[in-house]
Protein backbone atom coordinates (compact mmCIF):
# COMPACT_ATOMS: atom_id res chain seq x y z
CA UNK A 1 0.00 0.00 0.00
CA UNK A 2 1.41 3.37 -1.02
CA UNK A 3 2.08 5.79 1.84
CA UNK A 4 1.57 9.54 1.71
CA UNK A 5 4.54 11.61 2.82
CA UNK A 6 4.26 13.71 6.01
CA UNK A 7 4.69 16.86 3.91
CA UNK A 8 1.75 15.93 1.68
CA UNK A 9 -0.36 15.00 4.70
CA UNK A 10 0.37 18.35 6.32
CA UNK A 11 -0.54 20.10 3.07
CA UNK A 12 -3.84 18.19 3.03
CA UNK A 13 -4.55 19.37 6.59
CA UNK A 14 -3.87 23.00 5.69
CA UNK A 15 -6.04 22.65 2.59
CA UNK A 16 -9.07 21.99 4.81
CA UNK A 17 -8.90 25.68 5.77
CA UNK A 18 -10.05 26.55 2.26
CA UNK A 19 -13.61 25.35 2.98
CA UNK A 20 -13.55 25.47 6.80
CA UNK A 21 -11.64 28.50 8.04
CA UNK A 22 -10.34 28.20 11.55
CA UNK A 23 -12.20 31.38 12.52
CA UNK A 24 -15.46 29.72 11.40
CA UNK A 25 -15.35 27.47 14.48
CA UNK A 26 -16.51 30.47 16.51
CA UNK A 27 -20.00 30.02 15.06
CA UNK A 28 -22.41 28.30 17.46
CA UNK A 29 -25.47 28.86 15.29
CA UNK A 30 -29.03 29.49 16.38
CA UNK A 31 -30.47 26.04 16.93
CA UNK A 32 -34.04 25.64 15.70
CA UNK A 33 -35.24 22.55 17.50
CA UNK A 34 -37.37 21.49 20.41
CA UNK A 35 -34.81 20.71 23.12
CA UNK A 36 -37.42 19.00 25.28
CA UNK A 37 -38.52 16.73 22.44
CA UNK A 38 -34.90 15.67 21.86
CA UNK A 39 -34.47 14.90 25.55
CA UNK A 40 -37.66 12.85 25.50
CA UNK A 41 -36.31 11.02 22.46
CA UNK A 42 -33.09 10.20 24.33
CA UNK A 43 -35.15 8.87 27.27
CA UNK A 44 -37.06 6.40 25.10
CA UNK A 45 -36.41 2.77 26.03
CA UNK A 46 -35.12 3.54 29.52
CA UNK A 47 -36.65 2.11 32.68
CA UNK A 48 -39.70 4.43 32.90
CA UNK A 49 -39.66 4.84 36.68
CA UNK A 50 -36.03 6.01 36.56
CA UNK A 51 -36.48 8.70 33.90
CA UNK A 52 -37.72 11.24 36.51
CA UNK A 53 -34.49 10.63 38.46
CA UNK A 54 -32.49 11.37 35.32
CA UNK A 55 -34.31 14.67 34.94
CA UNK A 56 -33.97 15.41 38.65
CA UNK A 57 -30.21 15.05 38.48
CA UNK A 58 -30.05 17.22 35.35
CA UNK A 59 -32.16 19.89 37.05
CA UNK A 60 -29.43 20.53 39.64
CA UNK A 61 -27.67 23.14 37.46
CA UNK A 62 -26.91 24.07 33.84
CA UNK A 63 -23.60 22.24 34.33
CA UNK A 64 -25.41 19.02 35.32
CA UNK A 65 -27.95 19.56 32.54
CA UNK A 66 -25.15 19.79 29.96
CA UNK A 67 -23.64 16.56 31.22
CA UNK A 68 -26.91 14.72 30.69
CA UNK A 69 -27.90 16.25 27.36
CA UNK A 70 -25.17 15.26 24.89
CA UNK A 71 -27.87 14.72 22.29
CA UNK A 72 -28.50 18.47 22.05
CA UNK A 73 -24.96 19.57 21.26
CA UNK A 74 -24.45 16.70 18.81
CA UNK A 75 -27.68 17.71 17.07
CA UNK A 76 -26.53 21.33 16.86
CA UNK A 77 -23.00 20.53 15.70
CA UNK A 78 -24.44 18.31 12.99
CA UNK A 79 -26.07 21.36 11.46
CA UNK A 80 -22.92 23.49 11.42
CA UNK A 81 -20.06 23.35 8.89
CA UNK A 82 -17.03 21.36 10.01
CA UNK A 83 -13.66 20.06 8.94
CA UNK A 84 -15.07 16.81 7.56
CA UNK A 85 -12.08 15.02 9.09
CA UNK A 86 -13.95 12.07 10.60
CA UNK A 87 -12.30 9.56 12.92
CA UNK A 88 -13.11 7.60 16.10
CA UNK A 89 -14.06 10.15 18.77
CA UNK A 90 -15.38 9.96 22.32
CA UNK A 91 -18.64 11.71 21.45
CA UNK A 92 -19.06 13.01 25.01
CA UNK A 93 -15.72 14.57 26.01
CA UNK A 94 -17.23 16.39 28.98
CA UNK A 95 -14.61 17.31 31.61
CA UNK A 96 -16.10 14.77 34.05
CA UNK A 97 -15.60 11.96 31.53
CA UNK A 98 -11.84 12.00 32.15
CA UNK A 99 -10.12 10.43 35.11
CA UNK A 100 -7.62 8.00 36.52
CA UNK A 101 -7.66 4.21 36.40
CA UNK A 102 -5.27 1.26 36.58
CA UNK A 103 -3.89 -0.36 33.44
CA UNK A 104 -3.65 -4.17 33.21
CA UNK A 105 -0.08 -3.75 34.48
CA UNK A 106 -1.49 -1.88 37.55
CA UNK A 107 -0.01 1.43 36.44
CA UNK A 108 -2.17 4.47 37.24
CA UNK A 109 -2.95 6.57 34.16
CA UNK A 110 -5.12 9.57 33.27
CA UNK A 111 -7.37 9.24 30.22
CA UNK A 112 -10.86 9.41 28.79
CA UNK A 113 -13.08 7.01 30.73
CA UNK A 114 -16.57 7.16 29.19
CA UNK A 115 -17.31 5.82 25.73
CA UNK A 116 -21.08 5.36 25.60
CA UNK A 117 -21.22 7.83 22.68
CA UNK A 118 -17.97 6.77 20.97
CA UNK A 119 -18.30 6.66 17.19
CA UNK A 120 -16.92 8.02 13.92
CA UNK A 121 -17.25 11.79 13.85
CA UNK A 122 -15.40 15.10 13.33
CA UNK A 123 -12.50 15.45 15.79
CA UNK A 124 -13.43 19.03 16.67
CA UNK A 125 -16.76 17.92 18.18
CA UNK A 126 -14.92 16.41 21.16
CA UNK A 127 -12.84 19.53 21.67
CA UNK A 128 -15.88 21.80 21.48
CA UNK A 129 -17.78 19.73 24.04
CA UNK A 130 -14.80 19.80 26.38
CA UNK A 131 -14.40 23.57 26.01
CA UNK A 132 -18.08 24.26 26.72
CA UNK A 133 -18.00 22.01 29.80
CA UNK A 134 -15.20 24.14 31.28
CA UNK A 135 -17.12 27.38 30.68
CA UNK A 136 -20.18 25.91 32.39
CA UNK A 137 -18.08 24.53 35.25
CA UNK A 138 -16.58 27.98 35.82
CA UNK A 139 -20.03 29.57 35.86
CA UNK A 140 -21.28 26.84 38.20
CA UNK A 141 -18.40 27.62 40.57
CA UNK A 142 -19.13 31.36 40.21
CA UNK A 143 -15.68 32.08 38.79
CA UNK A 144 -14.94 35.15 36.72
CA UNK A 145 -15.35 35.32 32.97
CA UNK A 146 -11.59 35.76 32.65
CA UNK A 147 -10.99 32.58 34.66
CA UNK A 148 -13.43 30.64 32.49
CA UNK A 149 -11.71 31.82 29.33
CA UNK A 150 -8.30 30.97 30.78
CA UNK A 151 -9.39 27.37 31.35
CA UNK A 152 -10.73 26.99 27.81
CA UNK A 153 -7.55 28.55 26.47
CA UNK A 154 -5.52 26.05 28.52
CA UNK A 155 -7.51 23.13 27.09
CA UNK A 156 -7.22 24.21 23.45
CA UNK A 157 -3.58 25.33 23.60
CA UNK A 158 -2.60 22.08 25.27
CA UNK A 159 -4.49 20.10 22.62
CA UNK A 160 -2.83 22.15 19.87
CA UNK A 161 0.69 21.80 21.32
CA UNK A 162 0.36 18.08 22.07
CA UNK A 163 -1.04 17.36 18.61
CA UNK A 164 2.01 19.04 17.04
CA UNK A 165 4.21 16.79 19.16
CA UNK A 166 2.21 13.67 18.31
CA UNK A 167 2.53 14.53 14.62
CA UNK A 168 6.20 13.60 15.01
CA UNK A 169 5.54 10.27 16.75
CA UNK A 170 5.76 6.94 14.98
CA UNK A 171 2.71 4.68 14.95
CA UNK A 172 4.16 2.51 17.72
CA UNK A 173 5.22 5.49 19.83
CA UNK A 174 1.64 6.74 19.69
CA UNK A 175 0.26 3.33 20.57
CA UNK A 176 2.45 3.00 23.66
CA UNK A 177 2.13 6.60 24.89
CA UNK A 178 0.43 6.85 28.28
CA UNK A 179 -0.23 9.77 30.60
CA UNK A 180 0.88 8.15 33.83
CA UNK A 181 0.53 9.82 37.19
CA UNK A 182 4.33 9.81 37.38
CA UNK A 183 4.49 11.86 34.17
CA UNK A 184 1.80 14.14 35.56
CA UNK A 185 3.93 14.76 38.65
CA UNK A 186 6.94 15.58 36.47
CA UNK A 187 4.99 18.10 34.37
CA UNK A 188 2.96 19.66 37.22
CA UNK A 189 3.99 23.31 37.47
CA UNK A 190 2.99 24.07 41.06
CA UNK A 191 3.15 22.42 44.49
CA UNK A 192 -0.68 22.50 44.66
CA UNK A 193 -1.01 20.44 41.51
CA UNK A 194 1.58 17.93 42.71
CA UNK A 195 -0.25 17.55 46.03
CA UNK A 196 -3.55 16.95 44.17
CA UNK A 197 -1.94 14.27 41.99
CA UNK A 198 -0.39 12.48 44.99
CA UNK A 199 -3.73 12.62 46.81
CA UNK A 200 -5.39 11.07 43.77
CA UNK A 201 -2.85 8.26 43.74
CA UNK A 202 -3.55 7.55 47.41
CA UNK A 203 -7.32 7.51 46.82
CA UNK A 204 -6.98 5.20 43.83
CA UNK A 205 -5.11 2.64 45.91
CA UNK A 206 -8.18 2.30 48.17
CA UNK A 207 -10.72 1.89 45.35
CA UNK A 208 -10.44 -1.84 44.73
CA UNK A 209 -12.81 -4.79 44.52
CA UNK A 210 -11.74 -5.87 48.01
CA UNK A 211 -12.66 -2.54 49.61
CA UNK A 212 -16.00 -2.50 47.79
CA UNK A 213 -17.07 -5.96 48.86
CA UNK A 214 -18.15 -5.36 52.46
CA UNK A 215 -19.59 -1.95 51.58
CA UNK A 216 -21.77 -3.35 48.79
CA UNK A 217 -22.56 -6.92 49.87
CA UNK A 218 -23.11 -9.25 52.79
CA UNK A 219 -22.27 -12.92 53.22
CA UNK A 220 -25.14 -15.35 53.78
CA UNK A 221 -24.47 -19.10 54.04
CA UNK A 222 -21.34 -18.88 51.90
CA UNK A 223 -22.90 -16.69 49.20
CA UNK A 224 -22.46 -12.94 48.82
CA UNK A 225 -25.61 -10.89 48.25
CA UNK A 226 -25.50 -7.30 47.03
CA UNK A 227 -27.15 -4.91 49.48
CA UNK A 228 -30.32 -3.13 48.41
CA UNK A 229 -29.89 0.65 48.30
CA UNK A 230 -32.87 1.82 46.21
CA UNK A 231 -33.12 3.67 43.95
CA UNK A 232 -29.34 3.51 43.39
CA UNK A 233 -29.07 -0.28 43.77
CA UNK A 234 -31.78 -2.93 43.68
CA UNK A 235 -32.46 -6.46 42.50
CA UNK A 236 -34.41 -6.69 39.26
CA UNK A 237 -36.65 -9.46 40.65
CA UNK A 238 -36.69 -8.10 44.22
CA UNK A 239 -39.32 -6.29 46.28
CA UNK A 240 -37.64 -2.92 45.58
CA UNK A 241 -37.47 -3.39 41.81
CA UNK A 242 -38.27 -0.28 39.78
CA UNK A 243 -39.18 -2.31 36.70
CA UNK A 244 -42.75 -2.16 35.43
CA UNK A 245 -44.73 -5.39 35.81
CA UNK A 246 -44.93 -5.92 32.03
CA UNK A 247 -41.16 -5.61 31.47
CA UNK A 248 -39.72 -8.59 29.60
CA UNK A 249 -36.97 -9.05 32.16
CA UNK A 250 -39.51 -9.76 34.89
CA UNK A 251 -40.87 -12.69 32.87
CA UNK A 252 -37.53 -14.42 33.45
CA UNK A 253 -37.41 -16.60 36.56
CA UNK A 254 -34.41 -15.04 38.29
CA UNK A 255 -31.11 -13.24 37.83
CA UNK A 256 -29.31 -16.42 36.76
CA UNK A 257 -31.64 -16.74 33.78
CA UNK A 258 -31.20 -13.04 33.02
CA UNK A 259 -27.40 -13.16 33.12
CA UNK A 260 -26.67 -16.71 31.94
CA UNK A 261 -26.95 -16.49 28.16
CA UNK A 262 -25.74 -12.88 28.16
CA UNK A 263 -22.56 -13.91 29.98
CA UNK A 264 -21.97 -16.85 27.63
CA UNK A 265 -22.21 -14.53 24.60
CA UNK A 266 -19.90 -12.03 26.31
CA UNK A 267 -17.20 -14.66 26.80
CA UNK A 268 -17.00 -15.18 23.04
CA UNK A 269 -15.88 -11.56 22.57
CA UNK A 270 -12.85 -12.02 24.86
CA UNK A 271 -9.38 -13.32 24.06
CA UNK A 272 -8.65 -16.89 25.16
CA UNK A 273 -6.52 -15.87 28.15
CA UNK A 274 -9.29 -13.59 29.48
CA UNK A 275 -11.82 -16.41 29.21
CA UNK A 276 -9.41 -18.69 31.06
CA UNK A 277 -9.00 -16.11 33.80
CA UNK A 278 -12.77 -15.70 34.22
CA UNK A 279 -13.17 -19.46 34.55
CA UNK A 280 -11.69 -19.12 38.05
CA UNK A 281 -14.63 -17.00 39.22
CA UNK A 282 -18.08 -17.98 40.51
CA UNK A 283 -21.07 -15.65 40.21
CA UNK A 284 -22.83 -14.82 43.48
CA UNK A 285 -25.38 -12.10 42.74
CA UNK A 286 -26.62 -9.60 40.17
CA UNK A 287 -28.16 -6.18 40.88
CA UNK A 288 -29.29 -3.09 38.98
CA UNK A 289 -27.10 -0.03 39.55
CA UNK A 290 -28.12 3.53 38.66
CA UNK A 291 -25.11 5.48 37.37
CA UNK A 292 -24.16 9.01 36.33
CA UNK A 293 -26.50 11.65 34.98
CA UNK A 294 -26.99 11.01 31.28
CA UNK A 295 -27.08 7.23 31.75
CA UNK A 296 -29.80 7.14 34.40
CA UNK A 297 -32.58 4.81 33.30
CA UNK A 298 -30.48 2.79 30.88
CA UNK A 299 -30.02 -0.77 32.06
CA UNK A 300 -26.88 -1.15 34.10
CA UNK A 301 -26.13 -4.26 36.13
CA UNK A 302 -23.44 -5.27 38.59
CA UNK A 303 -22.34 -8.91 38.72
CA UNK A 304 -20.51 -9.94 41.91
CA UNK A 305 -18.07 -12.83 41.48
CA UNK A 306 -15.34 -14.42 43.61
CA UNK A 307 -12.35 -16.58 42.75
CA UNK A 308 -11.24 -19.85 44.35
CA UNK A 309 -9.79 -17.95 47.34
CA UNK A 310 -12.93 -15.91 47.85
CA UNK A 311 -11.41 -12.72 46.41
CA UNK A 312 -14.08 -10.56 44.76
CA UNK A 313 -14.51 -8.95 41.37
CA UNK A 314 -17.39 -6.73 40.28
CA UNK A 315 -18.31 -6.68 36.60
CA UNK A 316 -20.45 -3.85 35.26
CA UNK A 317 -22.88 -4.78 32.49
CA UNK A 318 -24.07 -1.57 30.86
CA UNK A 319 -26.64 -1.02 28.15
CA UNK A 320 -25.43 0.60 24.93
CA UNK A 321 -27.86 2.68 22.87
CA UNK A 322 -27.31 4.38 19.49
CA UNK A 323 -24.71 7.13 19.86
CA UNK A 324 -25.68 10.80 19.68
CA UNK A 325 -23.14 11.15 16.86
CA UNK A 326 -24.81 8.48 14.76
CA UNK A 327 -28.25 9.95 15.45
CA UNK A 328 -27.07 13.38 14.36
CA UNK A 329 -25.04 12.45 11.28
CA UNK A 330 -26.77 9.44 9.75
CA UNK A 331 -29.63 8.25 11.92
CA UNK A 332 -28.47 4.66 11.43
CA UNK A 333 -27.78 2.38 14.36
CA UNK A 334 -24.58 0.36 14.60
CA UNK A 335 -24.76 -3.37 13.96
CA UNK A 336 -24.13 -3.89 17.68
CA UNK A 337 -24.05 -0.92 20.03
CA UNK A 338 -22.07 -2.75 22.70
CA UNK A 339 -19.41 -3.66 20.19
CA UNK A 340 -19.32 -0.01 19.03
CA UNK A 341 -18.58 1.15 22.59
CA UNK A 342 -15.92 -1.51 23.17
CA UNK A 343 -14.10 -0.90 19.89
CA UNK A 344 -14.23 2.86 20.47
CA UNK A 345 -12.78 2.47 23.96
CA UNK A 346 -10.03 0.12 22.83
CA UNK A 347 -8.81 2.44 20.10
CA UNK A 348 -9.15 5.72 22.03
CA UNK A 349 -7.77 4.69 25.41
CA UNK A 350 -4.08 4.15 26.00
CA UNK A 351 -4.89 0.93 27.90
CA UNK A 352 -8.27 -0.70 28.36
CA UNK A 353 -9.85 -3.05 30.88
CA UNK A 354 -8.84 -6.67 30.31
CA UNK A 355 -12.48 -7.76 30.73
CA UNK A 356 -13.91 -5.30 28.20
CA UNK A 357 -16.40 -7.10 25.93
CA UNK A 358 -19.96 -7.02 24.65
CA UNK A 359 -23.12 -9.10 24.51
CA UNK A 360 -26.84 -9.13 23.72
CA UNK A 361 -29.42 -9.38 26.49
CA UNK A 362 -32.33 -11.81 26.67
CA UNK A 363 -34.78 -9.30 25.12
CA UNK A 364 -32.39 -8.12 22.37
CA UNK A 365 -30.83 -5.09 24.05
CA UNK A 366 -27.13 -4.48 23.51
CA UNK A 367 -24.62 -4.37 26.40
CA UNK A 368 -20.94 -4.06 27.14
CA UNK A 369 -18.99 -5.47 30.10
CA UNK A 370 -16.10 -4.00 32.11
CA UNK A 371 -14.79 -4.03 35.66
CA UNK A 372 -16.52 -1.75 38.12
CA UNK A 373 -14.40 0.92 39.79
CA UNK A 374 -11.01 -0.85 39.58
CA UNK A 375 -8.77 1.95 40.97
CA UNK A 376 -10.90 4.47 39.10
CA UNK A 377 -10.84 8.18 39.96
CA UNK A 378 -13.15 10.99 38.87
CA UNK A 379 -12.60 14.70 39.31
CA UNK A 380 -14.46 16.57 42.03
CA UNK A 381 -14.22 20.10 40.70
CA UNK A 382 -16.02 21.48 43.74
CA UNK A 383 -12.83 20.74 45.73
CA UNK A 384 -10.38 22.20 43.19
CA UNK A 385 -8.76 25.58 43.69
CA UNK A 386 -8.10 27.75 40.62
CA UNK A 387 -4.57 26.48 40.10
CA UNK A 388 -5.54 22.81 40.26
CA UNK A 389 -8.54 23.44 38.00
CA UNK A 390 -6.29 24.99 35.35
CA UNK A 391 -3.91 22.06 35.71
CA UNK A 392 -6.84 19.71 35.19
CA UNK A 393 -7.79 21.63 32.02
CA UNK A 394 -4.28 21.07 30.69
CA UNK A 395 -4.52 17.35 31.46
CA UNK A 396 -7.83 17.03 29.64
CA UNK A 397 -6.47 18.81 26.56
CA UNK A 398 -3.39 16.57 26.58
CA UNK A 399 -5.43 13.40 27.05
CA UNK A 400 -7.86 14.26 24.26
CA UNK A 401 -5.01 14.99 21.84
CA UNK A 402 -3.40 11.65 22.69
CA UNK A 403 -6.66 9.78 22.18
CA UNK A 404 -7.37 11.44 18.83
CA UNK A 405 -3.80 11.01 17.58
CA UNK A 406 -3.84 7.28 18.43
CA UNK A 407 -7.36 6.51 17.24
CA UNK A 408 -7.48 8.56 14.06
CA UNK A 409 -3.92 8.42 12.81
CA UNK A 410 -4.36 12.01 11.63
CA UNK A 411 -2.14 13.95 14.02
CA UNK A 412 -0.18 15.46 11.13
CA UNK A 413 -3.32 16.67 9.34
CA UNK A 414 -5.00 18.04 12.49
CA UNK A 415 -1.83 19.77 13.68
CA UNK A 416 -1.33 21.36 10.26
CA UNK A 417 -4.94 22.49 10.13
CA UNK A 418 -4.77 24.20 13.54
CA UNK A 419 -1.33 25.65 12.88
CA UNK A 420 0.64 27.63 15.46
CA UNK A 421 -1.31 30.87 15.46
CA UNK A 422 -4.07 31.91 17.85
CA UNK A 423 -6.87 31.76 15.25
CA UNK A 424 -8.20 28.34 16.23
CA UNK A 425 -7.83 29.05 19.96
CA UNK A 426 -9.71 32.35 19.67
CA UNK A 427 -12.49 30.71 17.64
CA UNK A 428 -12.98 27.98 20.25
CA UNK A 429 -13.11 30.60 23.01
CA UNK A 430 -15.94 32.39 21.22
CA UNK A 431 -17.77 29.16 20.44
CA UNK A 432 -17.55 27.88 24.03
CA UNK A 433 -18.94 31.07 25.55
CA UNK A 434 -21.69 31.38 22.95
CA UNK A 435 -22.78 27.75 23.22
CA UNK A 436 -22.70 27.89 27.02
CA UNK A 437 -25.29 30.68 26.71
CA UNK A 438 -27.38 28.32 24.56
CA UNK A 439 -27.08 25.57 27.19
CA UNK A 440 -28.39 27.97 29.83
CA UNK A 441 -31.36 28.84 27.60
CA UNK A 442 -32.03 25.13 27.08
CA UNK A 443 -31.76 24.57 30.83
CA UNK A 444 -34.35 27.29 31.46
CA UNK A 445 -36.71 25.62 28.97
CA UNK A 446 -36.04 22.26 30.63
CA UNK A 447 -36.76 23.68 34.10
CA UNK A 448 -39.98 25.21 32.79
CA UNK A 449 -41.01 21.83 31.33
CA UNK A 450 -40.43 20.23 34.73
CA UNK A 451 -42.47 22.91 36.50
CA UNK A 452 -45.33 22.62 34.00
CA UNK A 453 -45.56 18.85 34.33
CA UNK A 454 -44.49 18.05 30.78
CA UNK A 455 -41.49 16.32 32.35
CA UNK A 456 -41.41 14.73 35.80
CA UNK A 457 -38.24 15.37 37.80
CA UNK A 458 -37.40 13.71 41.11
CA UNK A 459 -34.27 13.96 43.22
CA UNK A 460 -32.47 11.00 44.76
CA UNK A 461 -33.82 12.10 48.15
CA UNK A 462 -37.39 12.13 46.79
CA UNK A 463 -37.06 8.57 45.56
CA UNK A 464 -35.22 7.22 48.60
CA UNK A 465 -38.22 8.31 50.70
CA UNK A 466 -40.34 5.80 48.74
CA UNK A 467 -38.40 2.85 50.17
CA UNK A 468 -37.87 1.31 53.55
CA UNK A 469 -34.88 -1.01 53.45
Amino acid sequence: MAQTSPANRAAAGRAVREYMKRSAHAEAGKPERDAIALLEQSSAGRVPRLVPLRYGRMLASPFAFFRGSAILQAHDLGRLPGTGMAMPICGDAHLLNFGGFATPERQLVFDLNDFDEADEGPWEWDLKRLAVSFILAARHLRLSRGTAEAMVEAVVRQYQARMRRYAEYSALELWYDRITFERMLETALTPERRRAIRHGMERAATRTHDTMLEKMAELRDGTWTIREMPPAMFHVHGVNSLFDADDGWLRLDDWQELAGQMFARYLKTLAHDRRALLSHFRAHDLAFKVVGVGSVGTRCLVLLMTDDLGKPMFLQIKEASPSVIRRSLSGKAAAHEGQRVVLGQRVLQAASDIFLGWSTGPTGRHFYFRQLRDMKLSADIELFDLDVLEGYANLCGWSLARAHAKAGGKAIEIAAYMGRSDRFVEALLKYAASYADQVERDYDAFAAACRSGRLEARTDEDMIADFRV
